[in-house]
C-alpha cells in the first residue's frame, strides 16, 4: 500500500526480506522503572527472530514478555531508508527439546558483542509492520 511518493507501507513478506538480509537489530522490553534497547546480532528462520545472549538483563527480562524488535537502514546519498518492527513475545530456547528449538539453535547467529553468548532467545511475532521512506536531498550547505 503507498502512503505517498516519499513513503510506502511495506508488506509483510517485505518486511521479513528485509529481516533476512540483515543481521544486526535492536530488542526493546519493558526493564524495573524503564523502557531498556540493546543491540544484538540476529537470524531469522520464518517468522520467527533469534539471538544469543549472556547471563544478565536481557536474559532476566526478556523471556516470557512483550518484546518489541528494530531493523532499519538509511542511505544519506540517496536519501532514502526503511524501518521494520516487529512486536511479540519472547521465549529462552537454550535447552527446549523438540525439532523447532532445535532447528532455531542451528541458525548462524555471530554475536559481535565480546563474551560468550550460550543462551538462545526467540521472539515469535505476532506483528510485522514496516515503512520505505525517500526524503529530498539537498545538495546545498547544511545550516
Amino acid at each position: 500500500m503507498q502512503c505517498n511518493d516519499r513513503m510506502a507501507v511495506l508488506s509483510e513478506n517485505e518486511c521479513l526480506g528485509l529481516l533476512g538480509a540483515h543481521d544486526l537489530g535492536r530488542v526493546a522490553f519493558a526493564w524495573t522503572d524503564g523502557v531498556e534497547i540493546f543491540p544484538v546480532n540476529y537470524a531469522v528462520e520464518g517468522s520467527i527472530i533469534c539471538f544469543r545472549t549472556s547471563p544478565g538483563t536481557k536474559l532476566d527480562a526478556v523471556p516470557n514478555t512483550a518484546v518489541a524488535f528494530e531493523v532499519d537502514s538509511w542511505d544519506p546519498a540517496s536519501g532514502e531508508g526503511w524501518s521494520v518492527l516487529a512486536k511479540g513475545r519472547a521465549a529462552e530456547i537454550t535447552t527446549n527439546f523438540g525439532r523447532v528449538a532445535e532447528h532455531l539453535r542451528r541458525l548462524r547467529v555471530r554475536p559481535a558483542a565480546p563474551g560468550g553468548r550460550w543462551h538462545w532467545l526467540a521472539i515469535r511475532p505476532t506483528e510485522i509492520t514496516g515503512r520505505r521512506f525517500r526524503v529530498a536531498i539537498s545538495n546545498g550547505p547544511r545550516k
